[in-house]
């Protein structure tokens, strides 16, 4: 790959006129799926801080009948001190054929519930945001693995060479920021790109856009001259080099596709109006959800959409909190459903929605004089949902206690998650691999099963 592409540099000399023979060159890099695929992109809708299982997708009739009591049995350690178990402050309701509970807080979500697959029994390791963010991101609790979306485009390659084949949208940075996107060890190529999607004109999401005028066009001419006298001059593999002209030609090329893209100016105002756009201040969210719907179409491969800033949704001091956010989620959310479904998108783009845990059932003591109404942090059971994609819709799969604190039966660690996922794709997680330091590294490291129950 590095042989062909510095005989390409070599015969740059013309400038940009040639990006086309580079795309063409990074789509090989794709590895190909080992079976037919039941998705072909990915939305990941990232609820970060620890959305809560109790209150959301897990009704726990038992916390109501025990509400103030202490938790049976071993008193289990959290992350902070824990109280006595605490009902939830919304009701549960049946919703679609299916009957599938939810909270009345996610009232949009609810109507389409016979399109979700809930995993009640998801498991993790580490009750710190950052080592859980990480392995939910990427595989691993510590920094430097390629992310799910770098495993994803090194896989699948990118259909669309003009925009990047994973994008991250959040309007700030969430906790650990660039890590969790990362490519690692693979090509840079891989990265998430990373768009603050705090604004709707394209030219404040992506500073510098520009038009592609015709004065910056000879000045990228002249630097890709430069770069081909700099490597001749080197000689040899620059792989540095390399991906440095890799990265200054696919931003030319954004630049012609982008302005669209991300342009969301030019949806009606009724398709602005069901993504919250109007009613939510900020909107930063649903923009992020329009946006994700608009970018897939045009062949990324993966968007991941964050909350927002840091984590929104660790609610240790009041829970109730959560009616908020959800408000804030539950319409964009619809909508892009709606959408993928109106356009034909819905069956090949498989749609993540969770958090990096969930909480715990007992009220959090937040110190001995303030008792609050919030939740610590919980790694031993929560929930997440998956759509779309071959996912089998109107299904609850696994179970937490009777408290929903510990997942009890069809227990999935997020290893587990992370190989049906790429299963969907057309992956075997153990097949998929990258050759680094002298071992084939995977997604899934040395674990993780298929949940085949949740798919189609």
């Amino acid at each position: 790959m590095l042989t062909d592409r510095r005989s390409f540099l070599k015969t740059l000399g013309g400038g940009f006129g040639m990006v086309g023979l580079q795309g063409t060159l990074a789509a090989a890099g794709a590895t190909g799926t080992h079976f037919p695929a039941k998705a072909k992109r990915v939305i990941f809708l990232f609820l970060n801080g620890g959305m809560s299982q109790v209150d959301t997708f897990d009704p726990k009739p038992a916390l109501t009948k025990w509400n103030g009591t202490p938790l049976p049995g071993e008193k289990i350690k959290t992350d902070r001190a824990s109280g006595n178990l605490m009902e939830s402050p919304w009701k549960f309701e049946k919703k679609g054929q299916s009957g599938l509970e939810v909270s009345e807080i996610f009232p949009e979500i609810g109507k389409r519930m016979d399109d979700f697959c809930v995993i009640r029994s998801m498991w993790a390791d580490n009750g710190n945001h950052g080592p859980s963010l990480q392995l939910l991101n990427c595989g691993h609790q510590l920094p430097g693995r390629p992310s799910l979306g770098s495993w994803v485009t090194y896989g699948l390659g990118t259909e669309n060479q003009n925009l990047p084949g994973f994008v991250v949208l959040c309007p700030g940075f969430p906790v650990l920021g660039s890590s969790l996107w990362s490519s690692g060890y693979m090509p840079s190529k891989y990265n998430g790109v990373h768009i603050q999607n705090s604004a709707i004109e394209p030219e404040k999401l992506i500073p510098n856009l520009g038009a592609g005028s015709t004065e910056k066009q000879k000045q990228l001419g002249l630097l890709s001259k430069i770069n081909k006298m700099y490597v001749d001059r080197l000689g040899g593999d620059q792989p540095e080099v390399e991906a440095a002209v890799a990265a200054l030609e696919s931003g030319y090329r954004l630049q012609a596709e982008a302005m669209d893209a991300f342009d969301i100016r030019r949806e009606s105002e009724k398709s602005r109006v069901r993504y919250e756009l109007y009613q939510d201040p900020r909107g930063d969210f649903g923009r992020g959800c329009l946006l994700a719907r608009r970018l897939i179409e045009r062949g990324v491969r993966m968007v991941q959409v964050f909350f927002g800033n840091f984590q929104p949704w660790d609610n240790h001091d009041d829970i109730r909190v959560h009616a908020k956010l959800a408000h804030q989620a539950d319409g964009p959310i619809a909508a892009l459903v709606d959408d993928l479904k109106a356009r034909g998108l819905f069956d090949e783009t498989l749609i993540i929605i969770g958090g990096e845990f969930g909480r715990t059932p007992m009220i959090q003591n937040s110190g001995l004089e303030k008792l609050g109404n919030g939740r610590d942090h919980n790694v031993h059971g929560f929930s997440l949902l998956l759509a779309g994609g071959g996912v089998k819709g109107g299904t609850a799969y696994g179970e937490t206690d009777e408290f929903g604190l510990r997942a009890a039966v069809n227990k999935v660690h997020v290893h587990d998650l992370h190989a049906t996922i790429l299963h969907l794709l057309g992956f075997d997680h153990t097949r998929l691999t990258y050759r680094h330091a002298g071992r084939d590294f995977r997604l899934t490291d040395v674990h993780g099963h298929v949940v085949h129950d949740v798919i189609a």
